[in-house]
């Protein structure tokens, strides 16, 4: 039997395309705003459809990541490789050709953890070297550094005017708020005044020990942290860096916080119950808890406030959370999920 070109040609299109779906090889288009989701057991990241729940892309990143921050413009993932506070590496991802570019040499700064992208930087805590570093993407260097002198530097929050980086000292029980100041230094003996210029001044303020997961309030006036240890949520104003309040909320294994995108509630997860304890923030008071499953660690809320999505590390998936029936309302299944992050492409 004879074929004509055009329909061998044609059978040869289809060929192509079934042998490309049975190796799912079509690859299907990074959307111009995607869900982040690390798998801490397949050392990938997943890059999800939030409007269909569906992973499009698996991309691998380096061994044992932990949280994951996209560049300004959403075309770049940066995953922060923690080891314990004894690795380091970035690792980086394109994520609209969904594919891992050069990872980052982090040292001297060891065990980079807690991730901020502001002012076109990568900001990020080291926790084997109690500090924070600063990477320039454009420079491909690093071009800021500060010790905090704490235990276990973890988590890091950057204002937009990268001004002011704030970030949870685990072990220490503390919270660390750096400002770039502008310092007039005094005249000196001899009648010589030094010409002022930028230092970064720190604070450091008590709060419960083991507090890690933290949030900044919307308004920018508030920061909550929960600790792990005692289960109490420290509340700081900002303005006077002072610690003016204290929650017994009985979080005990407190993992993460957020406040909601109108700054009227506050989720905490708990790794060793597997809750979500959802407060009011002007009340402190607590409205519910969910149970979503074992390990619940990272948070991340939509930008309407209508669902939080958590990281269920030991039961292999992302919960997905109705916030205005607080239910769970369906999983994604990411092995070991941990960190959680938004990319948008504008």
């Amino acid at each position: 039997m004879k074929f004509s070109p055009v329909k061998l040609l044609s059978v040869g299109l289809l060929f192509t395309a079934l042998t490309f779906a049975a190796t799912g090889c079509i690859a299907q288009a990074t959307p111009p705003r995607s869900l982040l989701a690390l798998s801490k057991a397949d050392h990938i990241l997943a890059i999800i459809d939030p409007l269909t729940l569906k992973v499009i892309a698996r991309v691998p990143v380096g061994s044992d990541p932990h949280e994951v921050i996209a560049s300004a413009d959403g075309k770049t993932a940066y995953v922060s490789i923690y080891g314990g506070g004894s690795l380091h590496e970035l690792s980086v991802v394109d994520l609209v050709a969904q594919k891992p570019l050069p990872a980052i040499d982090t040292r001297p700064f060891m065990g980079p953890h807690g991730l901020a992208f502001a002012g076109g930087k990568v900001w990020f805590t080291a926790e084997g070297t109690k500090a924070v570093g600063r990477y320039d993407p454009a420079t491909g260097k690093f071009d800021w550094a500060m010790g905090t002198g704490q235990d276990r530097t973890h988590m890091i929050y950057v204002t937009s005017n990268a001004k002011q980086v704030y970030t949870t000292n685990v072990s220490a029980g503390t919270v660390s708020i750096l400002i770039d100041s502008l310092l007039k230094p005094a005249p000196s003996p001899m009648g010589f005044t030094p010409p002022a210029h930028q230092d970064w001044v720190q604070t450091v303020i008590q709060v419960a020990k083991g507090s890690e997961g933290f949030d900044v309030s919307p308004d920018g006036r508030e920061l909550w942290t929960a600790g792990a240890d005692d289960g109490t949520i420290s509340i700081i104003d900002i303005a006077t860096k002072k610690l003016t309040g204290t929650i017994d909320a009985k979080v005990i294994g407190a993992n993460r916080l957020k406040f909601t995108p109108d700054g009227k509630r506050v989720l905490i997860t708990s790794l060793r119950t597997g809750d979500l304890f959802i407060y009011d923030a002007a009340s402190h008071r607590e409205l519910k808890r969910i149970n979503t499953g074992h390990g619940a660690a990272g948070i991340l809320v939509d930008d309407d406030g209508s669902r939080a999505f958590i990281g269920c590390t030991g039961d292999n998936y992302v919960a997905v959370i109705n916030l205005k029936t607080l239910e769970v309302t369906g999983h994604i299944d990411i092995r070991g999920a941990d960190g959680l992050a938004w990319a948008v492409r504008p």
